[in-house]
């Protein structure tokens, strides 16, 4: 059952290579620029989650919506097209999904940075409401 741990994680490394390929080769305006960031497979490998992110970092929600309709309308395709690719016994089926992970590193980073900012402003002025010895 171990090497099917492997074997999924092989594969799913094939995919997204393969995949970030074929989406850099559609003409689809929705899709410029999209990175696949990662593959989950099933261990049974009918199902592929493929997480994408857009370059150019954070997307607006509608942003994301337009990158996913265009992924959803060649998936057909970047299936087709890949399968021929990847030496597999079935070809499994592409699920695509926004990758939000790095909207909410940035976000923790925001959030971060403006604790500091609220701490050395309070540093100064010494006003911190412990009392002086």
């Amino acid at each position: 059952m171990k090497d099917g741990g492997k074997r999924t994680g092989r594969v799913g490394e094939a995919l997204r290579a393969e995949l970030a390929r074929e989406i850099r080769a559609l003409n689809d305006p929705r899709v410029l620029g999209v990175i696949v960031s990662r593959v989950e497979i099933d261990p049974d490998l009918a199902r592929a989650k493929i997480y994408v992110r857009h370059d150019l970092g954070v997307a607006e929600p509608s942003a994301r919506r337009e990158i996913l309709r265009g992924l959803a309308a060649a998936s057909g395709r970047l299936r087709r097209d890949v399968a021929r690719r990847l030496t597999l016994r079935s070809m499994p089926e592409l699920h695509f999904h926004y990758d939000e992970a790095l909207d909410e590193q940035r976000r923790i980073e925001e959030i971060l940075h403006e604790i500091k900012s609220e701490e050395a402003q309070r540093k100064p002025g010494g006003s911190s409401g412990a009392p002086q010895s």
